[in-house]
């Protein structure tokens, strides 16, 4: 720690955090969540419950005359064993909205993924670091710090050289999104570059982001977290993971996704709700799941391992989730005229693939998610669409 600032502590409380469902008191400090306790209880296996600890969208939010910001953290990473260890996650710091300074914590724990099938994995533990901020404007101002999207951050003390106090109350509308790995973020080089923060800047809107990287399977806890939380607006990103992960046939999709948007109705009955269908993933556009790993060289790319002779069987391609995806919102919007639907190649196309394609063949890269945002913002809050205002965005 720095000793030339006059330094006051203040505990890291719900009062100065957004974007959380849970908070858990560990033996170092305050974890984050995004599903609640009584989810988590229900989580089948270690992928969502690393991806729901991973705070996407995450942010510590508070109003000070301070130059110069600690946050101590330990955060745990995660490496694929055989792959170069990823960059040290992001701290992105916000000055009343705008980038101001990004920071990284080096060391803390890492969890080594010993088996990309089974997720199978080998702790090893670290030490807490601290994520330094500094030179900031001495005026009154709203400091935003969005935690790494990739990585489990515990939050240990937050130090400042100003008294701090939780945001002022806005007023804006809380945007509640549930999506595969592209939402929470995978790709994307810091935390409010992930595509919903982009749209959520571009929206002025509160982002509750609840994309679990692998983890979008309508999955009935998450309905009911979703269906709990305080939302104004709510979409929801269904079909890469349900097709990639082969977990379902025909049959059985088209009624989950009924049960999932009825779940979300029960608690959210006139809520502006979007149904989207999946991006463009050549890879799995007609060739079903599984999808697997292909290691080349030093890059990792995926793909699709079932036979297009299934599809007739009910073998699930991206194709024909759309399809479904369609009748679906087509059919319940007759008595819910707040249901919409969003064909997900209007986000990322033909087009898009062509100048910025994904690098793994399943993720987009920095552009793309710049991209996916820009798009996004447009069609659900720009004028007439389904999230905007009198005014547009």
């Amino acid at each position: 720690m720095h000793t030339e600032h006059d330094w006051t502590t203040t505990p890291v409380t719900a009062e100065i955090l957004r974007g959380f469902l849970d908070l858990e008191q560990t033996a170092h400090g305050l974890l984050p969540h995004r599903l609640p306790a009584a989810a988590r209880r229900q989580i089948p296996d270690e992928q969502l419950a690393v991806a729901q600890a991973q705070p996407s969208g995450v942010r510590l939010a508070f109003r000070t005359r301070a130059t110069a910001v600690e946050l101590d953290t330990l955060p745990t990473k995660r490496v694929y064993q055989g792959f170069p260890a990823p960059a040290d996650g992001v701290y992105d710091l916000l000055v009343d909205g705008r980038l101001a300074a990004r920071a990284t914590v080096a060391g803390g724990n890492v969890r080594t993924i010993t088996d990309m099938i089974t997720q199978a994995s080998e702790l090893r533990e670290g030490t807490a670091g601290t994520a330094r901020f500094t030179g900031l404007p001495a005026h009154d101002k709203e400091v935003e710090i969005w935690l790494p999207h990739t990585e489990i951050t515990e939050l240990i003390a937050l130090r400042t050289d100003a008294p701090v106090e939780p945001a002022t109350d806005n007023g804006r509308r809380v945007w509640l999104h549930h999506g595969s790995s592209i939402s929470h973020g995978s790709n994307a080089d810091h935390p409010t570059a992930i595509w919903p923060a982009l749209a959520a800047a571009e929206g002025s809107v509160e982002l509750v982001n609840l994309g679990f990287s692998g983890s979008a399977l309508l999955d009935p806890f998450t309905a009911r977290a979703m269906r709990d939380t305080p939302a104004d607006l709510i979409s929801v990103k269904i079909g890469i993971n349900i097709v990639n992960a082969d977990v379902m046939r025909l049959r059985a999709f088209t009624p989950a996704v009924h049960g999932f948007l009825d779940t979300i109705r029960d608690g959210h009955p006139v809520t502006p709700l979007l149904v989207v269908s999946p991006i463009l993933c050549p890879v799995q556009e007609d060739t079903p799941g599984p999808l697997a790993p292909d290691p080349d060289g030093d890059s990792l790319r995926f793909k699709a391992m079932g036979d297009p002779a299934e599809r007739a069987a009910g073998r699930l391609t991206l194709n024909i989730i759309r399809d479904a995806l369609a009748r679906v919102v087509q059919q319940r919007a007759v008595d819910d005229p707040n249901l919409h639907y969003l064909d997900g190649r209007d986000l990322y196309g033909e087009r898009d693939y062509a100048e910025a394609p994904l690098p793994d063949g399943l993720h987009p890269d920095p552009e793309g998610h710049r991209r996916i945002g820009e798009n996004f913002a447009r069609y659900a809050f720009g004028s007439g669409g389904p999230f905007a205002t009198q005014a547009g965005y």
